[in-house]
Protein backbone atom coordinates (compact mmCIF):
# COMPACT_ATOMS: atom_id res chain seq x y z
CA UNK A 1 0.00 0.00 0.00
CA UNK A 2 1.16 3.45 -1.34
CA UNK A 3 1.24 5.87 1.87
CA UNK A 4 1.08 9.46 1.26
CA UNK A 5 3.16 11.82 3.95
CA UNK A 6 2.82 15.82 3.94
CA UNK A 7 5.33 17.97 5.12
CA UNK A 8 4.80 22.28 5.20
CA UNK A 9 6.74 25.31 6.75
CA UNK A 10 3.86 27.74 7.38
CA UNK A 11 4.27 30.59 9.51
CA UNK A 12 1.00 31.61 8.55
CA UNK A 13 -0.59 29.04 8.07
CA UNK A 14 -1.20 29.70 4.24
CA UNK A 15 1.07 26.79 2.92
CA UNK A 16 -0.51 24.58 5.44
CA UNK A 17 -3.98 25.13 3.99
CA UNK A 18 -3.38 24.45 0.40
CA UNK A 19 -1.31 21.29 1.22
CA UNK A 20 -4.27 19.97 3.10
CA UNK A 21 -6.67 20.47 0.35
CA UNK A 22 -4.68 18.50 -1.75
CA UNK A 23 -4.05 15.98 0.44
CA UNK A 24 -7.42 15.29 1.31
CA UNK A 25 -8.72 15.57 -2.34
CA UNK A 26 -5.64 12.54 -2.89
CA UNK A 27 -7.12 10.52 -0.24
CA UNK A 28 -10.53 10.83 -1.12
CA UNK A 29 -9.60 10.18 -5.06
CA UNK A 30 -6.43 7.34 -4.86
CA UNK A 31 -5.81 3.75 -3.27
CA UNK A 32 -3.36 5.55 -0.61
CA UNK A 33 -2.51 5.02 3.14
CA UNK A 34 -2.55 7.86 5.12
CA UNK A 35 1.28 8.59 6.13
CA UNK A 36 2.41 11.12 8.49
CA UNK A 37 1.62 15.07 8.75
CA UNK A 38 4.97 16.82 9.83
CA UNK A 39 4.51 20.16 10.60
CA UNK A 40 8.40 21.83 10.05
CA UNK A 41 7.56 25.51 10.92
CA UNK A 42 8.80 25.84 14.71
CA UNK A 43 12.86 25.06 15.66
CA UNK A 44 11.65 22.05 17.80
CA UNK A 45 9.90 20.42 14.65
CA UNK A 46 13.45 20.87 12.65
CA UNK A 47 15.84 19.17 15.25
CA UNK A 48 15.13 15.56 13.14
CA UNK A 49 15.70 15.01 9.47
CA UNK A 50 13.09 12.84 8.13
CA UNK A 51 13.69 9.57 5.33
CA UNK A 52 11.16 7.85 2.94
CA UNK A 53 11.13 5.03 1.22
CA UNK A 54 10.05 3.93 -2.04
CA UNK A 55 7.12 2.63 -0.71
CA UNK A 56 6.05 6.94 0.30
CA UNK A 57 4.75 9.53 -1.37
CA UNK A 58 5.49 13.01 0.02
CA UNK A 59 3.55 15.89 -0.55
CA UNK A 60 6.06 18.34 0.49
CA UNK A 61 5.02 22.68 0.92
CA UNK A 62 7.35 25.65 1.64
CA UNK A 63 6.99 29.75 0.54
CA UNK A 64 8.84 31.65 -1.50
CA UNK A 65 10.72 34.33 0.05
CA UNK A 66 12.18 36.75 -2.34
CA UNK A 67 12.03 34.40 -5.38
CA UNK A 68 13.57 31.35 -3.85
CA UNK A 69 13.72 28.79 -1.34
CA UNK A 70 14.09 30.44 1.80
CA UNK A 71 17.91 30.16 3.00
CA UNK A 72 17.12 29.08 6.32
CA UNK A 73 14.92 26.19 5.35
CA UNK A 74 18.02 24.70 2.97
CA UNK A 75 19.96 22.80 6.09
CA UNK A 76 16.83 21.20 6.87
CA UNK A 77 15.56 20.48 3.90
CA UNK A 78 18.96 18.49 2.89
CA UNK A 79 17.94 16.15 5.93
CA UNK A 80 14.66 15.03 4.43
CA UNK A 81 16.04 12.22 2.47
CA UNK A 82 13.79 9.83 0.16
CA UNK A 83 14.78 6.27 -1.55
CA UNK A 84 13.20 6.44 -5.17
CA UNK A 85 10.55 8.50 -3.39
CA UNK A 86 8.25 9.90 -5.10
CA UNK A 87 7.48 13.73 -3.91
CA UNK A 88 5.09 16.69 -5.17
CA UNK A 89 6.60 20.13 -4.03
CA UNK A 90 4.26 22.88 -3.68
CA UNK A 91 5.60 26.56 -3.14
CA UNK A 92 3.31 28.85 -2.30
CA UNK A 93 4.09 33.18 -3.06
CA UNK A 94 2.31 35.85 -2.48
CA UNK A 95 1.17 37.24 -5.73
CA UNK A 96 4.72 38.74 -6.85
CA UNK A 97 6.46 35.96 -8.56
CA UNK A 98 7.91 32.94 -7.70
CA UNK A 99 10.74 33.14 -9.90
CA UNK A 100 13.05 30.25 -9.28
CA UNK A 101 11.80 28.71 -5.77
CA UNK A 102 9.80 25.66 -7.44
CA UNK A 103 12.91 24.74 -9.88
CA UNK A 104 15.38 24.62 -7.19
CA UNK A 105 13.11 22.87 -4.49
CA UNK A 106 12.47 20.93 -7.29
CA UNK A 107 16.94 19.98 -7.38
CA UNK A 108 17.26 19.92 -3.88
CA UNK A 109 14.67 17.35 -3.32
CA UNK A 110 15.55 15.09 -6.52
CA UNK A 111 19.31 15.71 -5.28
CA UNK A 112 18.24 14.12 -1.89
CA UNK A 113 16.83 10.90 -3.48
CA UNK A 114 13.29 11.52 -4.37
CA UNK A 115 11.40 11.88 -8.21
CA UNK A 116 9.31 14.69 -8.36
CA UNK A 117 6.04 13.37 -10.40
CA UNK A 118 4.44 16.83 -9.69
CA UNK A 119 4.90 20.38 -8.66
CA UNK A 120 3.01 23.72 -7.98
CA UNK A 121 2.66 26.86 -7.22
CA UNK A 122 0.03 28.84 -5.47
CA UNK A 123 -0.92 32.42 -3.71
CA UNK A 124 -1.25 33.07 -0.29
CA UNK A 125 -1.36 36.49 1.25
CA UNK A 126 1.34 37.96 1.05
CA UNK A 127 3.29 37.94 4.54
CA UNK A 128 4.08 41.85 4.82
CA UNK A 129 0.27 42.35 3.74
CA UNK A 130 -2.67 42.68 5.11
CA UNK A 131 -4.07 43.36 1.30
CA UNK A 132 -2.15 42.18 -1.20
CA UNK A 133 -3.32 38.66 -2.07
CA UNK A 134 -5.92 39.06 0.63
CA UNK A 135 -7.67 35.77 2.22
CA UNK A 136 -5.71 33.79 -0.43
CA UNK A 137 -6.07 30.75 -0.90
CA UNK A 138 -9.38 31.44 -1.55
CA UNK A 139 -12.25 28.95 -2.61
CA UNK A 140 -10.35 29.37 -6.66
CA UNK A 141 -7.14 28.17 -5.16
CA UNK A 142 -8.42 25.35 -3.22
CA UNK A 143 -10.38 23.79 -6.16
CA UNK A 144 -7.25 24.21 -8.50
CA UNK A 145 -5.70 22.57 -5.64
CA UNK A 146 -7.99 19.74 -5.93
CA UNK A 147 -8.27 19.28 -10.01
CA UNK A 148 -4.15 19.05 -9.11
CA UNK A 149 -4.76 16.23 -6.46
CA UNK A 150 -7.09 13.89 -9.13
CA UNK A 151 -4.16 15.04 -11.99
CA UNK A 152 -1.74 13.80 -9.15
CA UNK A 153 -4.05 10.94 -8.55
CA UNK A 154 -4.64 9.34 -12.02
CA UNK A 155 -0.91 9.54 -12.12
CA UNK A 156 -0.17 7.41 -9.68
CA UNK A 157 -3.16 4.77 -10.78
CA UNK A 158 -1.51 4.69 -14.09
CA UNK A 159 2.19 4.28 -12.73
CA UNK A 160 3.25 7.16 -15.12
CA UNK A 161 6.25 8.74 -13.40
CA UNK A 162 8.05 10.22 -15.58
CA UNK A 163 10.16 13.09 -14.83
CA UNK A 164 8.57 16.81 -15.26
CA UNK A 165 9.91 20.16 -16.24
CA UNK A 166 8.89 22.81 -13.56
CA UNK A 167 9.36 27.02 -14.72
CA UNK A 168 12.45 28.43 -13.59
CA UNK A 169 15.94 29.54 -14.33
CA UNK A 170 19.48 27.51 -13.77
CA UNK A 171 21.77 29.16 -12.40
CA UNK A 172 19.04 30.37 -9.86
CA UNK A 173 18.76 34.46 -10.23
CA UNK A 174 20.12 35.97 -6.85
CA UNK A 175 17.32 36.55 -3.84
CA UNK A 176 15.25 39.70 -5.20
CA UNK A 177 16.14 42.72 -3.35
CA UNK A 178 14.03 45.78 -3.21
CA UNK A 179 15.19 49.11 -4.13
CA UNK A 180 15.31 52.63 -1.91
CA UNK A 181 14.05 55.87 -3.56
CA UNK A 182 17.40 56.07 -5.08
CA UNK A 183 16.74 52.75 -6.87
CA UNK A 184 19.81 51.18 -5.27
CA UNK A 185 19.21 48.02 -3.21
CA UNK A 186 18.04 47.47 0.41
CA UNK A 187 18.45 44.67 2.58
CA UNK A 188 16.32 44.52 5.03
CA UNK A 189 17.22 41.30 6.26
CA UNK A 190 18.44 43.17 9.72
CA UNK A 191 15.28 44.63 10.27
CA UNK A 192 12.79 43.12 13.13
CA UNK A 193 9.51 43.88 14.37
CA UNK A 194 8.83 46.64 17.45
CA UNK A 195 6.23 46.46 19.92
CA UNK A 196 3.95 49.13 20.96
CA UNK A 197 1.40 49.76 23.95
CA UNK A 198 -1.55 47.73 22.89
CA UNK A 199 0.27 44.81 24.12
CA UNK A 200 -0.94 42.13 26.64
CA UNK A 201 2.01 39.67 27.32
CA UNK A 202 0.01 36.63 26.40
CA UNK A 203 3.06 35.40 24.57
CA UNK A 204 1.28 34.53 21.35
CA UNK A 205 4.23 35.98 19.02
CA UNK A 206 6.57 33.80 21.05
CA UNK A 207 4.94 30.95 20.53
CA UNK A 208 4.27 31.27 16.57
CA UNK A 209 7.92 32.24 15.87
CA UNK A 210 9.37 30.13 13.48
CA UNK A 211 13.12 31.28 14.54
CA UNK A 212 12.42 30.96 18.21
CA UNK A 213 13.77 34.73 18.16
CA UNK A 214 10.80 36.76 20.33
CA UNK A 215 12.16 36.00 24.07
CA UNK A 216 9.22 34.48 26.33
CA UNK A 217 10.39 36.34 29.35
CA UNK A 218 10.07 39.95 27.39
CA UNK A 219 8.13 39.84 24.17
CA UNK A 220 9.70 43.48 23.00
CA UNK A 221 12.88 41.62 22.80
CA UNK A 222 14.14 39.89 19.64
CA UNK A 223 17.02 37.03 20.81
CA UNK A 224 17.16 36.17 17.20
CA UNK A 225 16.77 36.64 13.24
CA UNK A 226 13.65 37.35 11.96
CA UNK A 227 13.05 36.05 8.57
CA UNK A 228 9.89 38.92 8.45
CA UNK A 229 7.24 35.83 8.28
CA UNK A 230 4.96 38.43 9.78
CA UNK A 231 3.28 35.47 12.08
CA UNK A 232 3.96 37.74 15.15
CA UNK A 233 2.43 40.84 13.08
CA UNK A 234 -0.77 38.82 11.67
CA UNK A 235 -1.63 36.80 15.22
CA UNK A 236 -1.15 39.08 17.30
CA UNK A 237 -4.80 39.89 19.26
CA UNK A 238 -4.24 43.22 19.75
CA UNK A 239 -2.14 44.76 16.88
CA UNK A 240 0.67 45.27 18.98
CA UNK A 241 3.57 44.05 16.52
CA UNK A 242 4.59 46.09 13.88
CA UNK A 243 7.23 47.45 11.08
CA UNK A 244 8.90 50.67 10.95
CA UNK A 245 12.00 50.89 9.23
CA UNK A 246 11.28 52.98 6.07
CA UNK A 247 12.98 50.80 3.58
CA UNK A 248 10.87 48.19 4.58
CA UNK A 249 7.65 50.44 4.53
CA UNK A 250 8.15 51.20 0.92
CA UNK A 251 8.48 47.96 0.18
CA UNK A 252 5.31 46.89 1.16
CA UNK A 253 3.94 49.75 -0.21
CA UNK A 254 5.54 48.75 -3.75
CA UNK A 255 4.39 45.57 -3.60
CA UNK A 256 0.76 46.27 -2.89
CA UNK A 257 0.98 49.22 -5.46
CA UNK A 258 2.44 47.00 -8.30
CA UNK A 259 1.67 43.35 -7.67
CA UNK A 260 -2.21 43.46 -7.46
CA UNK A 261 -3.11 42.07 -10.48
CA UNK A 262 -4.48 38.97 -9.22
CA UNK A 263 -1.76 36.10 -10.10
CA UNK A 264 -3.37 32.21 -10.70
CA UNK A 265 -2.00 29.04 -9.61
CA UNK A 266 0.28 27.44 -11.78
CA UNK A 267 0.63 22.92 -11.81
CA UNK A 268 2.87 20.98 -13.52
CA UNK A 269 1.67 17.26 -13.66
CA UNK A 270 2.65 16.24 -17.71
Amino acid sequence: MIKLNIMYFSPTSTTKKVLEEIGKQLFEKSDIEIGEVIDFTLPKQRLNGQSFNSNDILLIGIPVYAGRVPNILLSYLNTIKGDKTLVIPVVVYGNRHYDDALIEFNDILTLNGFKVIAGGAFIGEHSFSKILAKDRPDGKDLSIGRDFADMISKKISEEDFAKIEVKGNRPYRPYYMPKNKDDKPVDIRKVKPKTNDNCIDCKLCAEVCPMGSISYDDVSKMIGICIKCCACVKFCPTEAKFFDDSDYIRHKRELEEQCGVRREPEVFVI
